[in-house]
């Protein structure tokens, strides 16, 4: 099995500009994401694709694969797709490029169940979250059948907890994804869904055409990388691990 990682990297970022560079105990972040995906053996290949000739040269800097993908990308999926038709492979593992406290465990599990389950088209990750974290609209939660595939994504908190009913058990959404080939490239011909631009979350528009997404429980990750507030908070945490 053929398998690439793409690391997405913006350099614009309303709340934190040049995010993907910004220090983070003597490392860009980018490098921390690039060497935790680096670590899993099943990757052929892990590039960062950027927009951004700064973020091109830290990568190359480190010793890292980049490329180049188009400014006018309305999305990582969009830059994904780019690459996916310049570098053929049989599945793709799309990693953002501000989680540098991922599992490289959790990003090989993911690798390993579409090598596995030739079947399965697309595949994403979650963890269990408190009642108080579901409340939080930047945290996407998600719901599944008992199969393991996702029935909804949502910005709310699902399920909804009604007055006598059993107490919910909230999963939050780790936005890495893994998709055979063909989904990946039919995915970017597929118009926005009516549930993607209520809720904008792109991973709707797969689920309201009809396809199905195989959900992956792992452990918390640690936060992501969003504010400066996030990002103190990261560095803590990595100066702590030593």
């Amino acid at each position: 099995m053929d398998i690439i990682a793409v690391i997405p990297a913006r350099y614009a970022s309303t709340r934190l500009p040049g995010k993907p560079l910004v220090d983070i105990c003597g490392k860009p972040m980018i490098q921390h994401v690039y060497e935790r995906v680096r670590s899993v053996s099943l990757f052929r290949e892990v590039l960062v694709a950027t927009d951004d000739q700064r973020i091109l040269d830290a990568v190359t800097a480190f010793g890292g694969a980049a490329c180049m993908t188009s400014p006018d990308c309305p999305s990582g999926s969009d830059r994904l797709i780019e690459v996916a038709k310049r570098h053929e492979a049989d599945v793709y593992v799309n990693v953002q490029g501000d989680e540098p406290l991922l599992d490289p465990q959790a990003i090989e599990r993911l690798a390993r169940v579409m090598a596995d389950e030739p079947e399965l088209q697309m595949a994403t990750l979650c963890c269990p979250v408190s009642r108080e974290q579901a409340q939080d609209p930047n945290l996407v939660k998600v719901v599944m059948a008992h199969n393991g595939d996702a029935l909804y994504f949502s910005r709310s908190p699902i399920p909804y907890p009604r007055p006598g009913g059993a107490a919910p058990q909230y999963f939050g959404h780790v936005g890495i994804y893994a998709y055979r080939r063909g989904l990946l490239l039919s995915f970017g011909s597929l118009p926005p869904s009516p549930l993607e631009q209520t809720e904008k979350l792109e991973q709707l528009r797969v689920l309201q055409a009809g396809l199905s997404i195989r959900v992956l429980e792992t452990a918390p990750t640690g936060p992501g990388v969003d504010t400066p507030e996030d990002l103190e908070t990261v560095r803590r945490i990595l100066a702590a691990r030593g």
